[in-house]
């Protein structure tokens, strides 16, 4: 399965050679928040050399525990005014060191978030949570390799002009739906190629990108690797795109719906296994459709199919991520498996080695160290309790009334997780807090606005 060397990527050594030349200035040493944004510190070259490969560095463990806007959300068991929001420990990964080739000078590396002491793992830390999931694959003899494909928009406008226009009356790239359109993608190539070639020089290989289902939208698809290894390109992806678009006065959003009328942007997720020799362990002699599979495949995928609707916060974690589930749309509205069928949440693709599994239910707004770490939770129950799943489903998804359908509402997902008990013994008990937590605060917040549609509804009329 190793494609060998990555382009882009650095060792240790090639870093110091690199500040000897005068090449990199600056290490950005990152890790992903709640929301899967990279946080840390700008790091002067010789200062990180000195002092922070070997020593890491702290920051403030309110960064685990504040919503979007920095506020310290007060609930949290793991921090709090109450404990004084003390520091953690952050300890560069160096098998992660890249150029960050977009910025000059720069490299870039994500770390893992420690205790202040440096004791212990900071359990409720999303790269954490899905480094958890993985030593249980690993316990149980296999590697996970996985894809995703991230949609989003494109903008004329940059982000202090969208700012300004309340989000209101944005100008997309495009103006039609250019699904596969060359043209169109020749028109968005100054931003779209420019993220393409600065994530190939950053050690995040890219396959290709093509134009979506609504004006202006995009997807740029990454070459597969190892879970935990895909997840970290995922962020990185997201981050440079914003970067470059700022640096173009342009702008893109990750938002699974921007707007009610066009299209939603999707995290499609691809998953397979793999034994202990590097063999594929989806591919076998059980006849299920069109597919050959193994037992594995098919506890894995009913493991997964079952626990869905009590993971869905974790794949759709805010208010808007339900206003994408829609009938005719390419996103799903019911939990049904079919070979190569875009109406179903779980898509099988491929044959023989290449067979994996698709789920369309992630948002691209979703972080992808939670929304892996619940896919790999629920399909290793499936293969650990040979959960079976249901039969194959073929035809139109939309037009069926008698199947389980994923959750409409952030209200609906978190009344889900929340009485999961496999969900809470998967997670941990203090992970499964924080983040019904987090969950049910992004309800709050949403709840306690006063919305522009009320206004322009009731102002008047009412």
């Amino acid at each position: 399965m190793s494609k060998g060397r990555v382009p882009g990527m650095l060792t240790l050594e090639e870093l110091r050679e690199a500040i000897d030349q005068g090449e990199i200035e600056t290490v950005l040493a990152v890790f992903p928040d709640m929301y899967g944004r990279l946080m840390g510190k700008r790091i002067t070259s010789h200062f990180f050399l000195d002092h922070v490969v070997e020593g890491g560095y702290h920051a403030c463990d309110y960064l685990l525990a504040a919503d979007i806007e920095m506020d310290p959300v007060p609930g949290y068991a793991y921090a709090s005014w109450e404990k004084g929001y003390g520091d953690f420990h952050c300890v560069p990964d160096l098998s992660t060191l890249r150029w960050a080739s977009w910025l000059p000078n720069t490299a870039l590396v994500l770390c893992d978030v420690e205790s202040e002491s440096g004791e212990r793992p900071v359990e409720v830390a999303p790269r954490r949570m899905l480094q958890r999931q993985l030593q249980r694959a690993r316990e149980a003899g296999f590697t996970v390799m996985a894809g995703s494909e991230i949609e989003f928009y494109v903008f004329d406008d940059s982000y202090a002009a969208a700012k300004n226009k309340n989000y209101h009356n944005l100008q997309p790239m495009g103006y039609y739906v250019e699904d596969y359109h060359i043209f169109q993608g020749t028109k968005e190539d100054p931003l779209v190629g420019a993220i393409v070639r600065a994530l190939d020089g950053s050690g995040v290989p890219v396959e290709f990108s093509k134009g979506e289902w609504g004006p202006g939208q995009q997807e740029i698809n990454l070459e597969y690797s190892e879970v935990l290894i895909q997840a970290d390109r995922n962020v990185v992806y997201k981050h440079a795109a914003k970067e470059i678009a700022f640096e173009q006065d342009r702008a893109v959003t990750f938002m699974s719906k921007w707007d009610e009328t066009l299209a939603g942007s999707s995290m499609h997720v691809h998953i397979s296994l793999w034994d202990g020799n590097g063999n594929p362990a989806f591919p076998g002699d059980n006849q299920m459709g069109p597919v050959h599979a193994s037992d594995t495949f098919g506890w894995f995928l009913g493991g997964w199919m079952k626990h869905t609707p009590a993971l869905t916060a974790l794949y759709a974690p805010y208010v808007t991520s339900y206003k994408r589930y829609q009938a005719g749309s390419f996103a799903p509205t019911g939990i049904a498996w079919s070979f190569d069928n875009r109406t179903a949440g779980f898509r099988v693709v491929g044959h023989g080695p290449s067979l994996r599994i698709e789920c369309r239910i992630p948002g691209a707004d979703a972080n992808p160290y939670l929304v892996y770490a619940a896919a790999l939770a629920a399909g290793l129950d499936g293969v650990e309790n040979r959960i079976e799943p249901p039969p194959i489903f073929e035809g139109d998804i939309y037009q069926s009334d008698d199947l389980p359908h994923v959750p409409m509402s952030l209200v609906e997902a978190t009344a889900e997780y929340e009485r999961s008990q496999f969900v809470r013994a998967a997670l941990g008990h203090d992970v499964f807090n924080h983040y019904l937590h987090f969950i049910k605060t992004e309800q709050r917040k949403f709840d306690e606005v006063v919305t522009c549609w009320e206004r322009a509804r009731f102002f008047e009329r009412v």
